[in-house]
């Protein structure tokens, strides 16, 4: 089931680019190759700076509600 699963994606004589001529095959899976790449690079950089800008956000959110009670007319 997994060689079957795999041969529909990346298999070039299974898949739907069987038909097409080998230069061409070989042209389209390179881009795809490339675009999957990207993403995954994209995906994988967006985790790592998520957190820090969650962190920084509630630092940030923090400063605002103490600079706000500080400022309202109850405490003074």
């Amino acid at each position: 089931m997994i060689r079957d699963l795999y041969n529909i994606v990346m298999n070039a004589d299974y898949n739907g680019i069987a038909n097409l001529p080998n230069m061409v095959k070989f042209q389209l899976m390179i881009i795809l190759s490339f675009m999957w790449s990207i993403i995954f690079t994209l995906m994988i950089g967006s985790f790592l700076v998520l957190g820090p800008t969650i962190v920084l956000h509630v630092f940030f959110l923090i400063g605002v509600y103490f600079t706000s009670e500080i400022f309202s007319d109850k405490i003074i």
